[in-house]
Order: C-alpha cells, then sequence, then structure tokens
C-alpha cells in the first residue's frame, strides 16, 4: 500500500468520526441545555453563598494597619533601608517595611534577650540588640540586611569620665 492510500484512507476515518460525533451531539442538544442551566444555577448559588462569609484574615499575609505606631527607620549597609513600626498596646507584634512592602511579624521568645519576630509565611526574621538590627530569610538561609542601625544607634558611645571609674588600690606584696 502506498503512503497516498495510506493518507486517504486516515481522513475517511478521520471525517467519518467527526460527522459521527456532530450528529449524536445535535441530537443531545436538549439535555445539554437543560444541564448546563442546572450548572449555572447551581454555580450562582455557591457564588453567592462564598460571598456571604467574610473572609477570615491572615495575620501573616496580610498588610497590618500602621495607624497610632511609632516609627523607627533603620540605616543598613549597602544602602538597604528598613522601618519599623511598633504599637504601644501590641507587644507582641511589629509591622516592617522592606522594599515596599509591609510585614507583619510576630514575636519570638528569645534566652539571650534579643529582639526577635518573624512571619514564618514569608520567612523573614528581625533581629534586634542594643548595638544593631539584623533581617534574615529563614526560607533562602540567608542575611537580607545587616548592620542595621536607627539615629540612637548611630550616635557615638560617650566615653567613661574618670568620676565614674571605681579606683584600684594598689597592694604591694612583701
Amino acid at each position: 500500500m502506498s503512503i497516498s492510500k495510506l493518507f486517504m484512507a486516515c481522513s475517511l476515518a478521520l471525517a467519518s468520526l467527526t460527522m459521527a460525533a456532530t450528529a449524536h451531539a445535535e441530537g443531545d442538544a436538549p439535555a445539554k441545555k437543560t444541564v448546563k442551566k442546572a450548572a449555572a444555577k447551581s454555580t450562582k448559588k455557591a457564588a453567592a453563598a462564598k460571598t456571604a462569609e467574610p473572609k477570615a484574615p491572615d495575620e501573616e499575609a496580610d498588610e497590618p494597619a500602621i495607624t497610632d505606631s511609632s516609627v523607627v527607620d533603620f540605616d543598613c549597609e549597602l544602602g538597604n533601608k528598613i522601618t519599623i513600626y511598633q504599637n504601644a498596646s501590641d507587644e507582641s507584634h511589629i509591622a516592617l517595611r522592606w522594599k515596599k512592602r509591609l510585614h507583619r511579624l510576630t514575636r519570638v521568645g528569645t534566652t539571650t534577650g534579643a529582639n526577635r519576630f518573624e512571619n514564618k509565611l514569608y520567612g523573614l526574621i528581625w533581629i534586634g540588640i542594643p548595638a544593631k538590627g539584623m533581617l534574615l530569610d529563614s526560607k533562602q538561609n540567608r542575611q537580607l540586611a545587616n548592620e542595621c542601625r536607627n539615629a540612637e544607634q548611630l550616635k557615638p558611645a560617650p566615653a567613661a569620665t574618670a568620676a565614674n571609674e571605681p579606683t584600684s588600690a594598689k597592694i604591694t606584696i612583701q
């Protein structure tokens, strides 16, 4: 059998299947319309039920409200900037602005006394110590910003005066 005859046979078989499927679909047309109408009604009811239920807030995904918050700006190495918003009535959360996005972080207890806040959804960790702050990405295991200091931390440390230093007693052994 030549290739042209094989090609013709396949074309005829495909054409007959297409015609049979079309004829079968035209015979079932009234049944499909009722199914489509019932499906449309059920989707409308489902959509109405979804709009009736209020969406539960996701504290880690939604942007936090920053009204009535104290604002602290941090300048980090490599020109990075971080802004922290802290509400005096809520010590267990902060809002952290990083790269034009506001994230809600939750306080995590530490044994060292450092301030540690995390957002597990985005993998952000803010660690604040008296000398500096640092922003980490726990999902990629890397530092996002280091050596972050606010205006208070950028001031030079006061030099110890002679009056404040304890006097040492000289002991001579004979």
